[in-house]
């Protein structure tokens, strides 16, 4: 897991240029086969067009002073990427025109630069000098280097001279040396920096800032225990920093990145985008082999967390829509494929993506799609260990025909993750049905707080009760407490999908909260006579002591029927003053009894139902996201909380039905109520639980767990009511009829 330094030797970095993502030879290639290779070629075309207009409209690097969103950082965000587009276009295309552009307008901030303060916004832990944070200022360096390389033959030495003393090296050196926070840390943040450092030190051929990049700042002293603006430890004692540290700590051996797919996908980019260049210029690093593959492991591990549609999962701080179609996930799949093994499979998502980038991978790419030689990518059902060495849990991915479940019990993820082991979101043919609430934050929306994160982020989004999982005492996992959650993680028990009718994913927690212990079970069923495979919800708590429990319902979509009588409020109150309980308004509530609580609800003109066990002691609290908000920040999105008094130990157990559709064009609803007639407990004890559903036709199906042995050769026998059931492995499923 840990790098050992003496291993590795900077040495010479001596070639000519271009030399980081676009060589010499693919230049030669591409300029060969332009007009031959359709994708390439419109890519091509896009990217003239838009640098061709920006040039028309001439350079501008106005003085910073604008959150995310503002014109000034928004226009200094356009010109590194015009930058980096148009050095391409001149290596290509073979146009001075492009050079001296980017040599415009690097000089133009070769000027500013040097006299230019702290940016004026005080909000971030490591203020930049172009934008507000250093994290920006190091994605400005990661697409200006890129340029620069392009260029780079094309200025004299004097020009180069005047570009490095000004701008390169003082930028270099103020992202690292004089923000040692930012820079010597394990977090997205910091692989930005490492990688903006590393891309300059490669073109500059400077050994002694590569050496920083890849091993962080040596002898500096650092307070541990700090914080960033998320919450996060800034420095953790006994941690290692530079770029090899944060490919050892942040993945783990199944590419899984603990900060969850949407700070995965920005990530990426400068881990693949350095990683060329490393191999590149310096091959004998075999960076692209470095932890058993890991980097070519994680493009996999990013579109398995994509639904349907390609939208990763809102894990942790996730902004819901981002996909597979960003830029970042373009770069991903090219390079998974020219240094992986050209793996078919990806040629299917980069057909879908309709570009690639214009370089040696993506020239890859281009010439796979032209011959053909794609194979379709069919997301199977998967479980991603978390934790350097896949031992803190992880996240599992159900999947059977057009329905995805996704289930929780991940570490903390750092300082984006959320409080919500055990939780899960549910989707159908690419739709959000269950959901989970993501982030609360305007991303480069500069009307609501300057485009970052809102404090509603951190009072409602991060809080246990935005979640499907169990809330204790109103209060959520590890208190909120980043110092307590950081230091725990989910454990895995069970991921079986030996049998596509019956897909089983099982995790324990044990931490959230002191002297309870939480064992979720969560299975995919397929059989005879459901219309589609149906979810079955087992949560099993066991306390030391007496607590109220709480388990939330994010559905989406429209109330059709409950079948309990409920009393909707005249007056909307918040549910709590605390840990998100402050945002949730009570629009409802009803007694329940000793049965089956049924709620159906239609979302996407599709009908669902949620058919729950319940005692006459549980309530039901009808939500509404939005209350303790009074600029409007969050979704009023609805919710249902299932709640238990005065309990120690209990079962919640539910199944999820998708039963039907509606037609607004022939105004016809189809299969619109469900086909359980009741859901019972059969067994619990012994290490074991069982129950039974019964259908409106008269079948009925037990389904089986073991709580204590999840070995696949283990022999089973429970009595349930006079009828031995024998088994073997972990799980059974049983037809009564």
């Amino acid at each position: 897991m840990f790098l050992v330094v003496a291993t590795y030797s900077v040495g010479s970095m001596a070639q000519d240029h271009p030399k980081l993502i676009l060589t010499q030879e693919g230049v030669k290639e591409i300029r060969a086969k332009m007009g031959n290779l359709p994708i390439l070629d419109k890519t091509l075309a896009t990217i003239k067009e838009e640098v061709d207009t920006a040039i028309e409209q001439g350079i501008d690097v106005p003085v910073p002073k604008d959150y995310s969103g503002g014109y000034t950082h928004e226009t200094h965000k356009r010109n590194y990427r015009l930058m980096q587009k148009a050095g391409i276009l001149y290596q290509l295309l073979d146009d001075y025109t492009y050079a001296v552009y980017v040599h415009e307008m690097l000089k133009a901030y070769a000027d500013l630069y040097p006299n230019l303060p702290i940016h004026p916004k005080e909000r971030s832990y490591a203020r930049g000098k172009l934008f507000w944070q250093c994290l920006n200022d190091s994605n400005w360096l990661v697409y200006a280097s890129q340029a620069y390389d392009c260029i780079y033959d094309y200025l004299s030495k004097k020009e180069r001279k005047h570009l490095e003393k000004n701008l390169f090296r003082p930028f270099a050196d103020f992202i690292s040396i004089k923000n040692p926070q930012f820079f010597n840390r394990i977090h997205n943040h910091s692989t930005w920096g490492n990688v903006a450092v590393g891309m300059i030190a490669l073109v500059m051929e400077d050994d002694a800032l590569l050496e920083r990049a890849l091993y962080g700042i040596k002898d500096v002293e650092l307070n541990t225990g700090t914080k960033d603006n998320d919450g996060g430890f800034i420095i953790e004692e006994g941690k290692e920093a530079g770029f090899y540290a944060n490919l050892d700590e942040p993945f783990s051996p199944d590419g899984y990145y603990t900060e969850g797919p949407y700070y995965q996908r920005y990530a990426m980019y400068p881990f693949l985008i350095f990683a060329q260049a490393l191999q590149n210029v310096k091959p004998e690093l075999k960076v692209f082999e470095y932890n058993n593959n890991v980097l070519v492991k994680s493009v996999y591990a990013l579109l398995d967390l994509s639904d349907m549609d390609g939208d990763f999962f809102p894990i942790n701080d996730g902004q819901k829509g981002m996909s597979y179609y960003n830029t970042s996930l373009v770069n991903a799949v090219d390079v998974a494929y020219y240094y992986g093994n050209k793996d078919p499979k990806l040629l299917d998502i980069a057909q879908k993506q309709g570009t690639v980038v214009l370089n040696d991978a993506g020239l890859s790419v281009a010439k796979g799609l032209k011959n053909n030689q794609q194979l379709p990518y069919v997301k199977k059902s998967i479980d991603l260990r978390d934790g350097p060495n896949g031992e803190e849990g992880g996240i599992s991915v159900l999947r059977k025909d057009k329905l995805e479940l996704v289930f929780k019990y991940t570490a903390q993820g750092l300082s984006h993750g959320h409080y919500d082991k055990l939780s899960y979101s549910f989707y159908e043919n690419g739709d959000e049905v269950v959901q989970d609430y993501g982030l609360a934050r305007f991303v480069n929306i500069e009307q609501k707080g300057g485009g970052n994160y809102l404090k509603e982020n951190k009072t409602w989004a991060k809080q246990t009760v935005a979640h499907n999982t169990l809330v204790q005492d109103q209060t959520s996992h590890f208190g909120a407490k980043y110092e307590v959650g950081s230091k725990n993680h989910s454990e895995h028990y069970l991921f079986n999908i030996e049998d596509p009718k019956i897909q089983v994913v099982s995790g324990i927690e044990k931490n959230a909260y002191p002297g309870t212990k939480m064992h979720r079970t969560m299975a995919i069923i397929q059989d005879t006579g459901w219309q589609k495979p149906i979810v079955l919800d087992v949560l099993q708590v066991e306390s030391d002591r007496a607590h109220q429990y709480d388990l939330p319902f994010y559905y989406l979509g429209q109330l059709m029927t409950l079948n309990v009588p409920y009393k909707a409020e005249d007056t909307l109150r918040p549910l709590g003053g605390d840990f998100g309980y402050q945002h949730i308004y009570k629009e409802g509530s009803a007694q329940l009894t000793d049965d089956n609580l049924k709620f159906s609800w239609m979302a996407n003109n599709k009908f669902y139902t949620l058919t729950s066990l319940a005692t006459a002691k549980d309530s039901l609290i009808m939500g509404r996201v939005g209350a303790s908000d009074p600029e409007f920040n969050l979704r009023r999105d609805p919710v249902l909380i299932h709640r238990k008094n005065d309990r120690s130990n209990t079962m919640y157990a539910s199944v999820l039905e998708s039963h039907g559709t509606y037609s607004p064009v022939t105004e016809l609803a189809v299969n619109a109520t469900s086909n359980i007639k009741k859901l019972y407990k059969l067994y619990e004890q012994d290490g074991y639980w069982a129950v039974g559903i019964e259908t409106v036709d008269g079948r009925t199906t037990v389904f089986v767990f073991s709580t204590l042995n999840n070995t696949s050769d283990k022999y089973h026998s429970i009595n349930i009511e006079g009828r031995e059931l024998k088994w073997k492995g972990p799980f059974t499923l049983i037809n009564l009829n």
